[in-house]
């Protein structure tokens, strides 16, 4: 897997990688660190030194990339259950289309091949609802561990603080764009495009069960308090701590 990063790098000089080591305690800083080795100059590694979860370790990394000179930037599951040579496919969605974010999304047409588990296909279908209906959105999926975005202040503000929810992140990240940029859900996401993945496939080894579902569930209520209710206010100002970070030259 190593291998697949950086065959891409090498043909791709304007494409970088930032992997996030979330305070592991086994040999994955070091793999991280051969595959930075191997070209320096496209691969970094940002440590964290205690485990924080995978919402705190995207917002990181996503904070770390927004600071570097790029036009897009973006996370990517390392397990590569979507392939990295979709990474093209957003990125031309992105400068043919002017849009501001490519989500992908785990659609099941023919021609395409999206290998998932029946179980975790259909309560990811009842999950997707839910969010579309806390969203205001005509979201399919949420969840998809392929997203790139343009980089842009309000990117910064929807990262620039902590998330409230740990499994369910992915959603407050969405919500969090029309509070940055002081418009309805409709308006933030008319500049977005859901890409239907050509290839995507559930990794042996995958945690995700049903308690995780009913997790998901309970932190639609943390949500809902900090969405629609009057917390709302509370919460755009947390958002807007954010203001109180240096500024960056190059946004």
């Amino acid at each position: 897997m190593p291998q697949a990063f950086l065959s891409l790098v090498h043909e791709n000089p304007s494409l970088s990688f930032l992997f996030v080591n979330d305070g592991s305690t086994d040999s994955t800083l070091q793999i991280l660190g051969s595959i930075r080795d191997g070209n320096p100059g496209q691969v970094d590694v940002l440590d964290l030194e205690t485990n924080r979860g995978k919402a705190e370790a995207v917002r990181r990394g996503i904070l770390d990339a927004c600071d570097g000179p790029f036009d897009y930037v973006g996370y990517w599951d390392a397990d590569l259950a979507t392939p990295l040579d979709a990474i093209a496919d957003f990125c031309e969605v992105l400068e043919t289309r002017q849009v501001d974010a490519v989500l992908g999304s785990r659609v099941r047409l023919l021609g395409r091949r999206i290998k998932r588990r029946p179980l975790r296909h259909y309560l990811g279908r009842v999950f997707a609802t839910f969010a579309s209906m806390l969203l205001g959105m005509h979201i399919y999926d949420t969840q998809c561990g392929a997203k790139i975005f343009r980089n842009s202040t309000a990117l910064r503000i929807v990262f620039g603080t902590p998330f409230k929810v740990r499994w369910t992140f992915d959603v407050e990240m969405l919500a969090r764009f029309p509070l940055a940029l002081e418009c309805s859900s409709a308006e933030a996401s008319a500049n977005w495009v859901e890409f239907p993945l050509q290839e995507w496939r559930d990794i042996k080894g995958s945690k995700v069960g049903m308690t995780d579902y009913l997790n998901a569930l309970a932190e639609f209520g943390t949500m809902l308090f900090y969405l629609r209710t009057p917390a709302r206010k509370a919460y755009k100002r947390y958002l807007e701590g954010w203001r109180g970070r240096p500024a960056d030259s190059r946004i």
